[in-house]
Formats: structure tokens, C-alpha cells, sequence
């Protein structure tokens, strides 16, 4: 398991196949098979990776558990394609939600209509504890209305979009690969780019080759 932001992380659970998968996948056009990697094999994934010839790292899947705040899963699952979901829901659960409480409070850029600055804004203190006490403020307010005998689907719609959600997440290395690569360019939100690391730190060990060269 890999913590992510203050209370987040990523753990892989399950992985199906390998480098050579993926090879096999290619090499079936042929009717032909490698029971060992070789440098041969190396290159044509190289090959592979760098013609967008995809469909044989779609064999590959790996499995995590995922926690992570709601406005950054929002924007996780804008990639679909490849993916399988199921995640917690606040219509069954009522357990005490846990909200992501940043301590670097980013300043606005101007010149860019999505996006931060790398800067702090001069009150980061005060506006950091501010956002907690508006998040701590919410969440017993929830709890009130979860006294009053509210049902939780509808106590659920006052929580703010930085409270944590967990999923559970399938996807084929081609998918895992182009999320990785849209997610960890520098002008992604910081908070994704943290899972997006995470996540290729736990993909690239059990893939390296493919993952070398899907990730360019």
C-alpha cells in the first residue's frame, strides 16, 4: 500500500499476467509463442508501444483499492475507457467521513482558466484551517441529520467534495498507461499527479518493459 496526500492511498490487490502477455498477445498473429523474455521480445514491445499498435497490452490487468477525495475521483473517472469500478456508497454507509486537509493552499493563476500557481497564498495558515473547520462544521451537521433519523442518501448531500470516497478500480495496462501519462504532465491538478505517481510506482516493477515503453 502507498499513502497518497494526507489520509489517501493506492494498494495493488491483484495483477493478471506480465511483459510477456503481452508479447504472446502480438505474437498469436504469427501462431507463434515465447515461453521466455529475450531481447527480441523487449523490441517488439518497444515496437509495440511506439507504432500505438494497443490491443496486446490490453491483456494485461491489474486490480488496486483506491482512496482518495471525491473532487479528485471525479476527475479519475473522466478516464473510462478500460476501466472497471465499484465504489463506497454513502446510501448504505454513515460512518464518520474523513476529508483531505491541505496545508498548502495554492494561489489562483489568473493567466490560467484550470490551474494553480506553485505559490502559496500569503494567509495559508489561517485559510488552511478555515477550510478544516468548514469541513468539521459539515460533518456534524451530518451527523445531526443522521440523528434525526434523515436516511443517509439524502444526510449524504450536504458533505463537501473533499471528503474521502474508496473504490475499487480493474484496468488493462493500456488504460493504466494513458491515465498515467495525461495525469502526471505538469500542468495536471498536484493532488492527481500524487495517485498518478503512486500508481505507476506500483505498475512499472511487475511490467518494466512494457510499462518503459508505454510511458515515454
Amino acid at each position: 500500500m502507498t499513502n497518497v496526500l494526507d489520509k489517501g492511498f493506492i494498494e495493488l490487490l491483484e495483477v493478471f499476467g506480465d511483459d510477456l502477455t503481452v508479447v504472446n498477445a502480438a505474437r498469436v498473429s504469427f501462431a507463434k509463442q515465447s515461453d521466455e523474455m529475450n531481447s527480441k521480445d523487449e523490441k517488439l514491445i518497444e515496437y509495440l508501444a511506439s507504432h500505438h499498435h494497443i490491443t496486446p497490452f490490453f491483456h494485461p490487468q491489474l486490480r488496486f483499492r483506491i482512496k482518495m477525495p471525491i473532487y479528485v475521483a471525479r476527475e479519475w473517472f473522466r478516464h473510462g475507457i478500460g476501466f472497471a469500478r465499484n465504489e463506497v456508497s454513502r446510501r448504505y454507509v454513515d460512518t464518520v467521513p474523513e476529508c483531505y486537509n491541505p496545508t498548502d493552499i495554492r494561489e489562483r493563476d489568473q493567466h490560467v482558466k484550470q490551474g494553480s500557481k506553485c505559490t502559496n497564498i500569503e494567509e495559508n495558515e489561517l485559510v488552511s484551517q478555515r477550510i478544516r473547520d468548514i469541513q468539521n462544521e459539515l460533518i456534524e451537521k451530518y451527523k445531526n441529520l443522521l440523528e434525526l433519523n434523515v436516511a443517509p442518501e439524502l444526510a449524504r448531500g450536504i458533505l463537501p467534495q473533499s471528503m474521502y470516497t474508496e473504490f475499487i478500480e480493474t484496468g488493462s495496462l493500456s488504460a493504466y498507461a494513458r491515465l498515467c501519462n495525461l495525469r502526471l504532465d505538469p500542468h495536471a491538478q498536484y493532488e492527481i499527479r500524487q495517485y498518478a505517481q503512486a500508481l505507476s510506482d506500483l505498475i512499472e516493477p511487475k511490467f518494466p518493459v512494457s510499462w518503459a515503453s508505454l510511458t515515454k
